[in-house]
């Protein structure tokens, strides 16, 4: 098993990502060429633990990838960033495909591909000598999350990623520590951000409901606040959610208070931002640690 406690283990999905820079989209029988290429692992819990690793934090990854050469490809990558991989499973379903067409603009047709490839069952994995400070989940693997919540024998901080409403997301909001959710998932739910933040604190301890660059809104208990995004030149922000959840979990596990929580995984989602791709944009520790020490004053909750 994994060989010294985890700061955070992060249960969920992990693809791959190959994103084509297109000068336009392609119409009917039309073949055109990229300008350029990138392969990356992808997936928000993948992401969101090579957000941890970069940030300095021991993270975990627990989740499937296929027999193949993707699943090869992001498993190396995730050890290549000091991600702990052994409860990774692996199996002859595909690893989770993204091909992605980029135009200069910024928008995006996106083609996404996983053949037969399912959520693991319950037992597919052994957590009995697990460690780990904080628990972070995607709701892409209910059935192991679900099983590894109901095991735990002493508590552990636990987040959810809800990034849409689906049925690992259902399955899964009421049963952790905090709600960490989009505008998407918020406007699915209740139709509007602010009644969605009322009706959710209802069935979790803690809210947290990210807004892009109007930056978020938060409800613990019967406290409520908000906090304006980071400044930062958006260039793509694909994974800037991931990279908000990744550093939401490393910064409860490094027992930040709740506004430095709060400061500390703006940042890294602000961060992903800056560059194209949800994996290269991920924060290095160095760039995090700038942004965050010259973030104005002004930017406190009211």
């Amino acid at each position: 098993m994994i060989d010294k406690p985890l700061d955070v283990l992060c249960v969920g999905h992990a693809s791959y990502d190959l994103v084509f820079s297109v000068p336009h989209h392609p119409g009917a029988d039309e073949k055109i060429f990229a300008d350029d290429l990138l392969g990356c692992g992808g997936g928000p819990a993948a992401n969101a633990a090579v957000t941890v690793a970069k940030l300095g934090g021991k993270a975990g990854f627990c989740g499937y990838l296929g027999d193949d050469v993707y699943g090869d490809s992001h498993l190396r990558e995730l050890q290549e960033h000091g991600v702990d991989t052994q409860l990774v499973v692996r199996g002859t379903s595909p690893t989770p495909l993204s091909t992605v067409l980029v135009k200069p603009n910024g928008q995006r047709a996106l083609i996404n591909y996983k053949g037969q490839t399912s959520a693991l069952p319950a037992n597919a994995i052994d957590f009995d000598d697990l460690a780990a400070k904080v628990l972070l989940f995607d709701g892409h693997e209910p059935h192991i999350s679900l099983r590894l919540l109901n095991q735990l024998t002493h508590p552990v901080p636990t987040v959810l990623d809800a990034g849409s409403l689906h049925d690992g997301t259902l399955a899964l909001m009421d049963k952790v520590d905090y709600l960490v959710c989009s505008e998407k998932f918020a406007v699915q739910y209740a139709g509007d951000e602010n009644l969605a933040l009322t009706k959710l604190a209802q069935i979790a301890p803690v809210v947290v409901i990210t807004l892009g660059e109007r930056g978020l809104i938060w409800q613990r208990g019967q406290e409520q606040g908000s906090l304006s995004a980071p400044p930062i030149v958006a260039i793509d922000t694909t994974g800037a959610g991931d990279a908000f959840h990744g550093a939401f979990a490393a910064g409860l596990a490094k027992g930040l208070s709740w506004i430095e929580l709060l400061r500390y995984a703006s940042v890294a989602g602000a961060l992903c931002c800056s560059r194209m791709g949800a994996r290269p944009g991920l924060p290095s520790l160095s760039e995090h640690q700038k942004l965050l020490a010259s973030w104005s004053v002004n930017s406190e909750s009211e």
